[in-house]
């Protein structure tokens, strides 16, 4: 398997060998239960659906109460599919822990989405310095985007201009971050560095 659902806890630090402060994001990874096995003959790809978090069935709808139960577990709330070449060895109703994927793994992926940041301006969405001073009438600039492009051509803003608009809660993927350390009894994986979202949030966690 290449990887596990899990959740953000939050962060803190821990001491390494030599002595310096790490900062670490405390996470938790697993168990997930094998929901679905899509097959290249069948569905024209291999993967594994995984499913994490408990969720009350009265909250499940109908359709997602079936597909559980043909799984034979209860109602979850988060499904992944992990594309896998598992060769059959993964049937419906498996639990995965952190043990059985990230045992001896010592760099991580980690897939999350990241803090919505509302409609922001140039000057926080990306890094403008402003228009410049408050002298010569510019009293009421300092965090204007300035020019956007010529006048007589194009006479429009061309596609891509960096201006104000939404920020965060996009998508992001963090690469190879070190495993400081793993509590598989409690589904525990500590890594070195932050990953994307809020406390509470889902991840996915790459091998």
């Amino acid at each position: 398997m290449p990887g596990l659902i899990g959740k953000k806890i939050g962060m803190t630090s821990v001491f390494g060998a030599d002595g310096k402060n790490i900062p670490c994001t405390v996470i938790e990874a697993g168990p997930c239960v094998v929901t679905q096995v899509r097959t290249v003959e069948k569905d024209g790809y291999a993967a594994v659906q995984l499913a994490y978090d408990e969720m009350t069935e009265k909250h499940a709808s109908a359709p997602l109460k079936g597909h559980f139960e043909k799984a034979g577990t209860t109602p979850k709330r988060k499904l992944v599919e992990f594309p896998t070449d598992f060769k059959g060895e993964l049937k419906l109703g498996d639990t995965l822990s952190l043990a059985d994927v990230f045992e001896g793994v010592e760099f991580v992926n980690v897939v999350g989405t990241s803090k919505g940041k509302g409609f922001q301006g140039v000057v926080k969405r990306h890094h403008f310095a402003g228009v410049g001073g408050r002298t010569h009438g510019q009293h009421n600039r300092l965090r204007h985007p300035g020019s956007m492009g010529a006048s007589s051509w194009p006479s429009r803003v061309l596609p891509g201009m960096r201006m104000a608009g939404h920020m965060g809660n996009e998508r992001v993927k963090v690469f190879n971050l070190s495993v400081v350390k793993m509590i598989p009894e409690n589904n525990i994986l500590v890594v070195k560095g932050s990953v994307p979202g809020a406390k509470g949030s889902y991840l996915i966690l790459e091998a």
